[in-house]
C-alpha cells in the first residue's frame, strides 16, 4: 500500500518538528516537503504534487487563507489546517480558511512532552483528510488575476414547483445538518436567506472543540439572518424572527414542547453534536411541518434522521455530489431513499424562499 504523502507548511520551526516527528512516526505517512513560509509551501505543492498538506494560518510572505485560496484554485489539494486557536481571531481565520476549502482543523501541539494522544489524532486527521477528492475553487484565480473577467454563477433555473406528493399546508420549521465543507455551503445558502426569512432555523455542524465555539458568531457576521448559538431552554423562535441557533460543539440539539434542548447524551456515529439527533427530534416534533437540508459532510450523520423526518412527512433537501466537497453524508441519505429532492447547493437558498412563502400562504 502506498504511503500518504504529506507537506507540512509551518513558520515555527519547533511546532514543525513535532508535526513532522508525529507523521514519521506512522508507517503508512511520507513528508515529502517542509515550509516555513506561504510562498515556499505554494511552490513545493505544485512541484511536489501532495496527497495532503498541514497549514498554519500565521506565516511569513502568505497568509494561510492566501495559501489555502491559491492551493485550491491551481492544484487542488485537500488542507488540513493546525492552528493554534488561542483567540477568536485565530478561530475566525479558522473558519475563513475552511470556507476557502480547508477540510478539517486541529489545534496545535502544546508543551515540549510528546503527546500521544494528539499525535494519533492529528496523523488520523490528515491520513482521512487524504483520501478527500476535492474540488476547485476559482477565488484564489480571481485574486491572483484581478483584471480577469469574474467567474459567474450559472443563470438561475427558472422556478420549477416542488414534487410533492401531498403538498403540505404549512412549514413550521428548518433543520439543517452539515460536516467537511459546510461553513462554505452554509454561507452561500444563508446569504440567500434575507433578515425576514419567516421559518426558524435549528443548525447542527461537526466543528469541534475547541474551534466551535465561536462559528456562530463568524457565521452571523457572514449572513443577513441572526446566527446565535442555542441555549437549554431556549424557546422555539417566532415565525418571522429571522433566526439560526446552532447547536454548541460539544451538546446534541434537541427540539421538543416548542423549546431547544442542550443534550449530553452519547455520541451517534463518533459526534456530539449529532445531525440525526436532531433530525429525529424534529420529525417528532413537527412532521410534515419541517424542512430538512442535508448538506456535504464524510460519514453517515443525518442519513438516517433525515428517513425519519421524510417518513413524517418531510420535505427533505439534499445536496448533491458536484457541489459537495465529500458526498459522504448526502449518499447515504440518497442511498436510503431520505432525499425528497437533491439539489447544488447553489439552489438551496431559492427552494427555501419557496418553501418559506408556501409556509406563510403563498404558492410553491
Amino acid at each position: 500500500m502506498s504511503k500518504t504523502r504529506v507537506l507540512v507548511i509551518e513558520d515555527s520551526l519547533t511546532v514543525r518538528r513535532r508535526l513532522v516527528l508525529a507523521l514519521a512516526a506512522d508507517p503508512g505517512c511520507e513528508v515529502v516537503g517542509e515550509a516555513g513560509d506561504g510562498e515556499r509551501g505554494i511552490t513545493l505543492c505544485e512541484s511536489l504534487r501532495p496527497d495532503v498538506v498541514t497549514l498554519d494560518l500565521i506565516l511569513e510572505r502568505g497568509t494561510g487563507i492566501e495559501v489555502t485560496e491559491h492551493i485550491m484554485a491551481f492544484c487542488p489539494t485537500p488542507i488540513v489546517i493546525v492552528s493554534a486557536a488561542s483567540n477568536r481571531g485565530d478561530m475566525t481565520k479558522t473558519y475563513d480558511a475552511l470556507r476557502a476549502g480547508a477540510l478539517e482543523v486541529i489545534e496545535k501541539p502544546t508543551g515540549d512532552a510528546p503527546d500521544e494522544e494528539w499525535s494519533r489524532r492529528f496523523v488520523e486527521t490528515v491520513k482521512l483528510a487524504a483520501k478527500i477528492r476535492v474540488i476547485t475553487h476559482p477565488r484564489g484565480k480571481l485574486k491572483a488575476n484581478p483584471s480577469a473577467p469574474p467567474v459567474l454563477a450559472p443563470a438561475p433555473l427558472p422556478a420549477r414547483p416542488v414534487s410533492l406528493v401531498e403538498p403540505p399546508s404549512s412549514h413550521g420549521l428548518v433543520a439543517i445538518g452539515a460536516s467537511t465543507g459546510g461553513p462554505g455551503a452554509l454561507v452561500q445558502i444563508l446569504r440567500q436567506l434575507p433578515a425576514t426569512f419567516p421559518l426558524p432555523v435549528l443548525l447542527v455542524i461537526h466543528i469541534g472543540l475547541p474551534f466551535g465555539r465561536a462559528f456562530a458568531e463568524w457565521l452571523d457576521g457572514m449572513v443577513p439572518l441572526s446566527v446565535v448559538e442555542a441555549k437549554h431552554g431556549d424557546l422555539l423562535p417566532p415565525p418571522g424572527a429571522g433566526r439560526v441557533l446552532m447547536a454548541p460543539p460539544d451538546r446534541h440539539l434537541v427540539v421538543r414542547g416548542g423549546r431547544l434542548w442542550l443534550d449530553d447524551g452519547p455520541e451517534r456515529h463518533s459526534c456530539k453534536p449529532s445531525v440525526d439527533v436532531l433530525f429525529e427530534s424534529v420529525a417528532e416534533e413537527f412532521g410534515r411541518a419541517a424542512i430538512g437540508c442535508l448538506l456535504t459532510g464524510m460519514g453517515k450523520d443525518g442519513a438516517l434522521g433525515l428517513l425519519a423526518m421524510k417518513r413524517a412527512g418531510a420535505m427533505t433537501l439534499v445536496q448533491d455530489e458536484s457541489t459537495s466537497v465529500v458526498f459522504g453524508m448526502p449518499r447515504e441519505a440518497i442511498r436510503l431513499g431520505a432525499a425528497s429532492r437533491i439539489l447544488p447547493v447553489g439552489e438551496f437558498g431559492r427552494t427555501l424562499l419557496m418553501l418559506g412563502r408556501a409556509g406563510r400562504g403563498g404558492n410553491v
